[in-house]
């Protein structure tokens, strides 16, 4: 009988200008964090807080993680991708 999986993961997409910050780290402390703060919202998409904002628009999300000094802006879609808008830091 195969096991059974874990909870599925949300695709990660990155725009335009959340790909040329991600091209900008060069520290692989820095990779291993943010990849760290990936698994989390891909995990649990909802695991940022929302931030303040209208509904004309995306209901954007910030995830920080204090310890590894991350911080993703990102809305999660209607089919659970979550897309890292214009913010990665790290």
């Amino acid at each position: 009988m195969p096991a059974p999986h874990g909870p599925r993961r949300a695709r990660i997409a990155f725009s335009d200008s959340a790909s040329k910050q991600l091209d900008t780290i060069t520290s692989e402390a820095e990779l291993h964090a943010l990849d760290r703060a990936l698994v989390v919202i891909s995990v649990h998409p909802e695991a940022g807080e929302l931030l303040p904002g209208d509904s004309s628009g995306p209901r954007l999300r910030q995830y920080v993680d204090d310890v590894e000094r991350v911080r993703l802006v990102y809305w999660v879609t209607a089919l659970k991708t979550v897309v890292v808008v214009a913010f990665i830091e790290v």
